[in-house]
């Protein structure tokens, strides 16, 4: 198996040296369908949100996250337990089996190679045979391993700024207008700056968001200079005393370089006059990418010191199992999850709940 392992690992690192070429080439092409794409479903989010609302009025959260994730249960969960069946005894026959079904269900191989190393001492430990007794292991491995990187750090009275990261398409604009929510909502004075100010649209998307999240909103005009934006909605914050202020930003793959350093000036001019405040840098990855998911957030992490995660679009992905290698390969806690377009469907990342869901 080890072959099986080295073959996908060499694989893997040629994939993501071809994948970043194809984001870059990707995004490129498909700017002005992306801009178009997201200009109706924002529109659509906006004239659905009744519908949502009714159809799933009576469900909690994690019911709800079990349905979003139902396809990545049938992808990893399904298959674990139909080689169970076929297996009795935990032998090395069995093993290989599992790694190539978590390798390919975007455990990836590091993150298998933990799992298998984990059961197998625990399994010596523990004096287990049965097969039957392997989903519960490998729950509380993922658990465990997601909640070693938990940032569970209390903050009440200091203010605080949350940069936004994560290339176009991700759901960054509406995971922005989620948290402006849920912050609100728990008696947090919020303001918003729009410095995503080269894509089209984003700046009115921004705006529409605010306006059903009851915030406050720092805008200009598209093609302005993001960090004029930062900068006024820094003043704006520090003379009102708001509690937080979050900052959308570019998410322009198609021109690296220039993106990659237009975060850095931003950064720069949030350290410089707002240098009192907890600043936080949350990266959006959409989870319906699968293994692209990593390569993202190892490009970002270039440039940005990422300290959380936000996982969108888990419903009806069955790659939501990417969480597992990005928080254990990255070693940065995910914060958020979100499982529909509704204001209410981004919610607090909970370990136990969301390896439930998957194994349940």
């Amino acid at each position: 198996m080890f072959n099986f392992w080295k073959k996908n690992k060499n694989e893997n690192e040629n994939e993501i040296k071809d994948s970043v070429d194809d984001i870059v080439k990707d995004e490129n092409d498909t700017k002005a369908v992306n801009d178009e794409k997201e200009a109706k479903d924002e529109k659509n989010v906006v004239d659905t949100a009744g519908e949502e609302a009714a159809e799933k009025k009576g469900l909690s959260f994690f019911e709800r996250l079990k349905e979003g994730l139902s396809k990545t249960k049938k992808n990893l969960t399904e298959q674990i337990e139909n080689i169970v069946f076929r297996h009795k005894k935990i032998d090395d026959d069995f093993l290989d089996e599992l790694e190539e079904i978590l390798i390919t269900s975007d455990m990836g191989v590091e993150t298998t190679m933990d799992i298998i190393d984990y059961i197998k001492a625990e399994a010596k430990k523990r004096k287990l045979e049965d097969t039957s007794e392997i989903k519960d292991i490998i729950k509380e491995y993922l658990v465990n391993m997601l909640e070693e990187h938990e940032d569970k750090e209390e903050l009440n009275d200091v203010q605080r700024v949350i940069l936004i990261v994560g290339v176009n398409g991700v759901g960054k604009t509406t995971s922005i207008g989620k948290i402006a929510y849920r912050l609100k909502d728990s008696g947090k004075s919020v303001i918003v700056a729009a410095a995503d100010t080269f894509r089209a649209a984003a700046v009115e998307q921004l705006k529409e968001w605010c306006t059903r999240a009851g915030v406050d909103i720092i805008a200009s005009e598209q093609g302005s200079d993001p960090g004029a934006v930062i900068f006024d909605a820094i003043q704006a914050a520090k003379a009102r005393k708001t509690d937080v202020l979050i900052c959308d930003t570019a998410g322009r793959l198609h021109n690296k370089k220039n993106l990659m350093n237009e975060l850095s000036k931003i950064f720069k001019i949030v350290d410089k006059e707002f240098s009192g405040a907890k600043i936080d840098v949350y990266l959006v990855i959409d989870s319906t990418t699968g293994q692209n998911g990593i390569i993202q957030a190892k490009l970002f992490a270039e440039t940005c010191d990422i300290n959380g995660l936000i996982l969108t679009k888990l419903d009806g992905t069955a790659k939501g199992g990417i969480a597992f290698p990005i928080v254990n390969e990255l070693k940065i806690p995910i914060k958020y999850i979100g499982v529909g377009e509704k204001i209410d469907d981004l919610q607090d990342f909970n370990a136990s709940d969301f390896v439930n869901a998957i194994f349940e």
